[in-house]
């Protein structure tokens, strides 16, 4: 079905084209004056009497040329197959240049015919191998296959409870709890009894249906105040749905005028009579589809004024107390050559709309659109089944569903004669979950420990550990995020990550370790060659992590420290545990870190260590509270001297300052 707004415009573009076709008979005079004025359902009935009466041998040229416009009406009331049909019995009769490979391919795609719609844009570019949008439209033929097989998480209904024999598009929802719809009709029972030569059908209206008590649909009705004689249609509510703005195409001698933007208060429980919004900008051109941001600062519509991409176009004007201000393409990211229309947004702020002019299974595609901080539009296609070969469009979102999203759409799929139907969509929520634990540096759960994460969609976020030291926090899918992890008393730990693109569920497990302030710190993994100061290879994994603990505490100035066993002079042990803690500085230094935040101490034998409950769980003859000095280990056996030089043996660290460069 021709969509509120858009016809008008084809219609006043036509005009200059259509009296430069010379002198023709009565009828097919009639047919173009009556494209001339976007009487296209009009017209596609005149030209059918025509080209019957068209002899095919005699008047080869005559007949070729009314089937172009045959095809030329038929593309205007989205009925893809017969303006095929149309276009091709032109070329087969000879009329047309170059471009007729071009609007057989447009017809062929918008039918889903990909594979005839290739050869014709193929055949098109061999002939005008610059064309930007041909070259889209061979892009997205070529992809539309793969995209119906790959398919997506959107599982699409038809929405029988509003469709009738005629029209029905651009749902949206209304309510605290979404509980009612309100959509465009062309329903047997709208407001008026004229019926359009545009489309063959009643102007449009807008009607609703609403949910009882129980949760039940009721019967749709008209929306009371907003219908007249002409066209309303595209309804779209306020946040908080105190007010609703539709497009209104209105004018005189049963002619509607240039669509134009209407609003409408709610007062008991009740919308007023529609008012004209008084848009800065052209007045001859059109205002449609209008869609307020979230935040209520900007009125998204669209337009056909200068200044845009071609087409129709998806502008925006800041909206301060009702009053708009100066319209603002959104620009080339968004718009095209072709045409973008009806925005909309999720509950989340993110745009959607659709357009024709980009690479697409056929007619109107729905796309969504996020703002990044930098102004950027990220323009995303929404696969199948949302998309189709038909006219995908208008959609509107639940703000109550526990589903990722759900609500409804607009399509024309399917539909032999163009209209359009009203389908459901679902989005089942993909459930990706980050979960750990945080400990102190033994192993000890931390409680109340602070988890941030803070990710690249803009999630920012603070999750405090329970008592077993968990955590939990709920994440989007394809997204990177860092994390970090700090309590008092205790320096930060970082970690960064990035979630998988699969739709699917998925949890991830990240733990931290958090070295106390208060208390030294074993440095695991740390080696030297025999009675040497050199550092091994096999230690830079564990002083890499170590740079990393600086670099997440940039405040944080340490005593490193090393220590040695039992073996020989306490001076000779003193001088090698200096020239290990020495070493180590210096790789920690040649890695960035300053060297006023480290202090090397070599304290050779004199600090052996004293056995915790870790050390006994680990080595059970080692009782808790007893200190590894020489006398002690003379009484263990030669084995357990070996282990427990080797516990004496160490590299920690411990917190001396946190005012490094305050």
């Amino acid at each position: 079905m021709m969509k509120l707004g858009k016809i008008l415009i084809y219609s006043a573009s036509f005009a200059l084209f259509s009296l430069s076709v010379g002198c023709k008979s009565a009828k097919f005079s009639t047919a173009l004056e009556e494209i001339e004025r976007g009487e296209y359902y009009k017209a596609s009935q005149t030209l059918k009497q025509v080209y019957r009466k068209t002899n095919p041998k005699e008047q080869r040229a005559k007949r070729g040329e009314v089937a172009w416009y045959m095809g030329y009406v038929y593309d205007k009331l989205m009925m893809p197959q017969q303006a095929a049909s149309g276009y091709l019995n032109a070329e087969r009769y000879g009329w047309g240049d170059s471009t007729i490979h071009l609007s057989i391919a447009r017809s062929l795609h918008h039918a889903g015919k990909y594979k005839e719609a290739i050869k014709h844009y193929q055949q098109y570019l061999q002939l005008c191998p610059e064309d930007e949008s041909a070259k889209s439209g061979l892009e997205g033929a070529a992809q539309a296959a793969q995209w119906k097989l790959d398919g997506s998480r959107y599982q699409v209904k038809r929405f029988p409870l509003v469709n009738t024999r005629r029209a029905e598009y651009c749902p949206a929802v209304w309510g605290e709890n979404d509980e009612e719809l309100y959509y465009t009709t062309s329903n047997d029972k709208v407001t008026g009894e004229e019926t359009s030569d545009i489309t063959g059908t009643k102007y449009c209206d807008i009607w609703v249906i609403r949910k009882d008590e129980k949760g039940k649909w009721g019967k749709p009705e008209s929306v009371e105040n907003i219908n007249s004689k002409y066209d309303e249609g595209t309804p779209y509510f306020s946040t908080d749905g105190q007010t609703m703005f539709y497009t209104c195409a209105g004018g005189g001698d049963g002619l509607p005028g240039a669509p134009q933007i209407y609003v409408s208060k709610r007062s008991d429980a009740s919308w007023g009579k529609g008012t004209l919004l008084n848009m800065l900008g052209d007045t001859l051109s059109t205002f449609a589809h209008p869609a307020l941001s979230p935040d209520g600062k900007y009125l998204y519509f669209v337009s056909d004024q200068k200044g845009g991409e071609g087409g129709l176009d998806i502008w925006r004007c800041t909206f301060d107390d009702g009053n708009p201000g100066i319209p603002e393409n959104l620009g080339p990211t968004i718009n095209t050559p072709g045409d973008e229309m009806f925005p909309t947004f999720s509950p989340d702020g993110l745009l959607y709309f659709s357009s024709n002019g980009r690479e697409g299974m056929g007619g109107l595609d729905l796309y969504s659109a996020r703002l990044d901080d930098w102004g950027t539009w990220h323009v995303e296609h929404l696969g199948a089944p949302i998309n189709s070969a038909g006219d995908d469009f208008g959609m509107t979102f639940m703000h109550h569903t526990e589903a990722k999203q759900e609500g409804w759409f607009s399509s024309n799929r399917n539909q032999g004669k163009g209209y359009d139907n009203i389908f459901s969509f679902l989005l089942p929520s993909i459930t990706v979950r980050i979960s750990g634990n945080v400990y102190d540096t033994e192993g000890e759960p931390i409680a109340e420990a602070i988890v941030r994460i803070v990710g690249r969609n803009g999630m920012n976020f603070k999750s405090v550990t329970k008592p077993d030291g968990s955590y939990e926090v709920k994440i989007d899918r394809s997204t990177e995020y860092v994390m970090m992890s700090g309590k008092e008393g205790y320096l930060n730990r970082k970690s960064q990550f990035t979630s998988d693109p699969d739709e699917e569920d998925a949890d991830y497990v990240i733990d931290f370790y958090l070295p106390t302030i208060t208390e030294p710190v074993l440095v695991d993994n740390i080696f030297y060659n025999y009675n040497d100061a050199s550092l091994r290879e096999e230690s830079y994994p564990a002083l890499d992590n170590l740079v990393e603990m600086l670099n997440d505490n940039p405040y944080c100035v340490i005593e490193l420290s090393a220590h040695t066993d039992r073996i020989g002079s306490q001076e000779y042990n003193l001088d090698l545990s200096q020239r290990r803690a020495q070493s180590v500085c210096d790789y920690l230094i040649e890695k960035g870190i300053h060297p006023d935040r480290l202090d090397p101490v070599g304290y050779g034998k004199s600090d052996p260590v004293v056995v915790d409950e870790r050390l006994n769980e680990q080595y059970s003859y080692l009782p808790v509270g007893q200190t590894l000095d020489e006398e002690f280990i003379a009484t263990l056996t030669p084995e357990q001297q070996k282990e427990a030089d080797q516990i004496n043996r160490r590299t920690a660290f411990r917190v001396i300052a946190l005012d490094f460069g305050l």
